[in-house]
């Protein structure tokens, strides 16, 4: 075998073996009891998408390999005004699908209780 071809074909060989990491691409949103609220978009590895922190978001869910149920909580004292939002979070991460759908008093305890990871207005 000529040694071009046996070049490209040992690199894609190499490329198979070692995969690139998947990249996680997600879509969260924060929604009130009448539908109102935002979206955006986060992608990690790279980062990017339309979330204001998202390089924080990614990290902050690296932490718990993007288990939304496992991200810390903050010690931030929230007032007990009845607002509920709905948080959700929809996509991939890091190849794996993710669904996920909380509802909080208010804003500030979804903030508090989701490290502010949907933290974007």
């Amino acid at each position: 075998m000529p040694l071009p071809t046996v070049v490209p074909a040992l690199v894609s060989v190499l490329a198979l073996a070692h995969p690139a990491p998947a990249q996680s691409a997600l879509t969260l949103s924060v929604r009130d009891e009448a539908g109102r609220g935002s979206s955006v978009t986060l992608e990690c590895g790279p980062t990017g998408g339309t979330h204001p922190h998202h390089d924080r978001a990614c990290r902050t869910l690296d932490s718990v390999d993007g288990d939304f149920g496992k991200l810390p909580k903050e010690q931030i004292l929230c007032t007990t005004i009845y607002a509920p939002v709905t948080v959700a979070a929809t996509g991939h991460w890091h190849g794996r699908p993710v669904a996920y759908s909380r509802e909080f008093p208010n804003r500030c305890n979804a903030n508090a209780q989701t490290a502010d990871v949907f933290n974007f207005s």
